[in-house]
């Protein structure tokens, strides 16, 4: 057996116990996601029923001021009519008072309108309200699972991170770099036992010279395919 050995496939079997508690994570980290998202969505039906709320209260005050100017136009109107002399200019006040009347009552109309619009989009709050409680209150027996399995993982990956370090100190440097090289790569892991005349990883015949280096414990060498390390395993 090459005299690194040893370490390396020590410091990879922690680095594997690190990978699993980093799946572990993960998972968990999904199912956060979905819950997010599922409150998320709660909460953005909240928000378009409040800013329904905002758009039919600011259409009841543009009626109602339309409806103020309307009166007041018809009540300077009827001030004016009550001065004026000529035919023409009274029949033309008279034309524009009807008109403003018809106007005004279909205002009106909308105004009377506009108070079901208010009333509707506060209940459509209200019930959205709930829909976010109902999920939140839902969520919340779950999540707090979710939570403590969390800092489980969290403590045991801390702890399995203590062990890598550890691990990594028992191997030669020069060896440990190219290591590391390789797993910051596309290999899942670095070290790979040969599998008969061929890597154990991408399944490419290695040189006989080479092989026989490897088979002897004599070199670690690098795959000239993928770029793992080999070693023969006993």
């Amino acid at each position: 057996m090459h005299p690194d050995l040893e370490g390396l496939l020590a410091l990879q079997e922690q680095d594997r116990l690190v990978m699993s508690t980093q799946q572990r994570l993960d998972a968990l980290a999904l199912v956060f996601q979905r819950l997010d998202e599922q409150l998320a969505m709660a909460e953005r039906a909240l928000e378009a029923a409040r800013r329904g709320i905002d758009d039919a209260q600011r259409r009841r005050n543009e009626l109602e001021g339309k409806i103020t100017n309307f009166k007041t136009m018809q009540e300077q109107r009827r001030q004016r009519l009550e001065w004026v002399r000529g035919a023409k200019e009274a029949a033309t006040l008279m034309a524009e008072l009807d008109l403003t009347r018809s106007v005004l009552a279909k205002e009106e109309a909308e105004f009377m309108r506009s108070g079901d619009s208010v009333h509707e989009a506060l209940e459509k709050a209200e019930a959205a309200e709930q829909a976010v409680a109902a999920v939140r209150e839902g969520q919340a027996a779950e999540r707090e699972v979710l939570r403590g399995k969390r800092e489980e993982i969290l403590a045991e990956q801390e702890g399995r991170l203590t062990n890598r370090e550890a691990a990594a100190k028992n191997v030669e440097s020069s060896l440990l770099a190219r290591y590391e090289r390789i797993r910051k790569g596309k290999a899942p892991l670095a070290l790979y036992a040969l599998h008969g005349d061929a890597c154990g990883r991408c399944f490419t015949a290695v040189p006989t010279q080479r092989r026989v280096l490897i088979q002897r414990g004599a070199a670690i060498e690098v795959c000239e395919a993928c770029g793992v390390l080999l070693y023969a395993a006993e």
